[in-house]
Parts: C-alpha cells; structure tokens; sequence
C-alpha cells in the first residue's frame, strides 16, 4: 500500500538567515528546530529517505516548516518564495518518487504570492500550498488575501493551514503567566497552534471566502484543529452569519483533514464522521513526530476498516484532490 504524507517539513539556511535578521522572526518556536530536529529538517536527500522507509512512508509532500514566510517584509519574501521553491523543484527532480511539493508564498504580497503559486504549480509541478495561518496582524479571511486563494481555486490545487503561534496578545492573555517554556509550549504544540489554525479555517467561512470561490479546497491537520470536534456548536453560527451553504456543508465539501502523527483512532473516526472518508489524507508531522518503529503505516495498517477505505487515505484520496502525479 502506498502512503504519501502530506505535511512533512524541510527548512534551509536562507529562510533561517532571513528569521534573524526580521523584527519578528519566528516569536520563539524556531526552539523547537534545533539538534536532531535541525538536521532532519534540513536533509532533502538519504538521510531522509531512509527514515521514510523506516516509517514505511513512500512519498513526502515537503513544505517549509512554520512560520515559513509570514512574518517576513514583502522585498524580502517575495524573492524568497521564489528561490526557496526552485530549491525544491530541485530536490525533487532527484527523488521524483519519494518527494512532492506544496508551495512556498510571499504572504505579505498576497498578489504575488498568487502568481508565485502559479509557477509553483505550472512550471515547478507543486501540487499547492501550504499557509502557517495569520500574516502578522492579518488573518486569513483578510480581503487581501482573496487573489491567493482565487488562483488556487482556478488551479484546482488545495491550500494547507498548518498552525503558528498566536498573537503575542493573544499568548500574554491566555497562554502567558507560568514560565517562558511553559508559556511558549502551551501557546504552540501544547494547544495554542491547534486553536490558531482552526479558528483561522472557520473565519474564512464565516467572511464568505468559499461563498466567493466555492470549488477552493482547504486542509487541516491535527485531525481537523479542534474545530471538526466542536461542530454541534460552530453549526449554530449559521443562523447569525448569512451564509450560502450551512457551515457544516462547507466543512463537508470544501475541507481534507489529516492526522498529522497523532495515531489516535478516536480522532480518526470523530473526522470520518464529519467529513467522511473520502476527505481524509495521510500525514505524519517529520521531522517533528518522526520515532522509530514505523507507527505510521503500522496505524494505517490496524485501523479498523476495510481495504479500500485504507487505501483511500494512504493515496487514494490525494490523487482525486490534486489529479495526476505527474503534473
């Protein structure tokens, strides 16, 4: 059974050098890339290969790991993307097997991020892109961002909302007061990444951006960013905000979820219960959930469902969404 992953990350030094010498940088999570982490994010040749085997992962889709670009000045992450998606077009021109790619954009210049995305997906072959939430003050469902997401519906690629850290406002008033490690993993991968991400898909749903371009297709990870398990809930907006389709009818029609190595069959079957089978992809968080024994492909393999519905998620359902491999 082939599995592709779909949110698998790389970083380089010139994103790392640009981090530094930003106002903003990464606001403290480029902690989390040191040591092994570093290593593993910087390899996009055997070292990381051998590892996929290992996990039994036959395909990765690479993408910068968060922030990616967002917090970077417009002169400075427009000719960014672009170096940083010819670097791996390169990579994967040397593993046209193993690797895929999501594209890397210049957030802070939506409009040249929407034709960055074009070429991305044109002439380089991505299959997308992935967004790490809010640019700076700006969330997702900012009408300046509407050309992104127009291109991608035109292309017929999907759009990846992987977390970053929430607002320093945010992270003072409700992830703050412990101490500064605490108060970082609390405000990122202890719960605060996950409600960022999440709220970020649900506002573009209540500004109408899929009223606006219905066939734009978004994915969450995380098994949905805990929105998919407060749906009984969030449905009820749909009587106050005036909408075209009901909110939970978009989340059905216009959202993929993965697990982002959280083997968790719980949350597998909550996901399937609100989006269906057919809207569920693989995913397994390298480097950051990488461990050795294979969990991935050995949670594929124990889940409780048949053939087909195992071979959807390893790979079935990623061609449907992004069409031929071969791009």
């Amino acid at each position: 059974m082939k599995i592709i992953a779909i949110e698998e990350h790389f970083l380089t030094e010139d994103i790392r050098a640009a981090w530094a010498a930003s106002a903003i940088g990464t606001e403290g999570t480029s902690a989390f890339d040191r040591g092994e982490i570093e290593s593993r994010l910087d390899d996009l040749d055997e070292d990381r290969i051998a590892l996929m085997d290992e996990s039994g992962v036959d395909v990765q889709v690479l993408s910068v790991t968060t922030p990616a670009l967002h917090n970077l000045d417009a002169e400075v992450s427009v000719p960014l993307a672009r170096r940083t998606n010819y670097l791996l077009a390169a990579a994967i021109a040397k593993h046209p097997d193993r690797f895929q790619g999501f594209a890397t954009l210049p957030t802070a210049a939506p409009e040249e991020a929407a034709l960055e995305l074009e070429r991305a997906v044109k002439e380089l072959g991505f299959h997308g892109a992935m967004l790490c939430g809010r640019t700076r003050d700006k969330n997702l469902d900012h009408p300046d961002f509407l050309p992104m997401f127009a291109m991608a519906e035109k292309l017929s690629v999907p759009m990846y909302i992987h977390p970053q850290i929430p607002q320093q406002v945010v992270r003072e008033t409700l992830y703050g007061g412990f101490n500064d490690m605490t108060d970082t993993a609390f405000a990122t991968f202890g719960l605060g990444w996950h409600y960022e991400a999440g709220i970020q898909f649900v506002r573009m749903i209540l500004a109408g951006v899929f009223d606006k371009h219905p066939q734009l297709q978004m994915i969450l990870g995380h098994w949905g960013e805990v929105v998919l398990f407060y749906t009984e809930r969030l449905k009820n907006l749909s009587r106050i905000q005036t909408l075209q389709r009901p909110l939970l009818d978009v989340m059905r029609e216009n959202l993929y979820v993965t697990p982002s190595g959280m083997w968790n069959e719980l949350y597998f079957r909550h996901a399937v219960a609100v989006v269906g089978i057919d809207r569920v992809l693989f995913s397994a968080d390298y480097p950051y959930q990488y461990r050795p024994g294979g969990a991935p492909r050995q949670f594929l393999e124990q889940l409780p469902i048949s053939a087909e519905d195992k071979e959807k998620i390893a790979h079935a359902n990623w061609y449907r969404l992004t069409g031929d491999v071969s791009r």
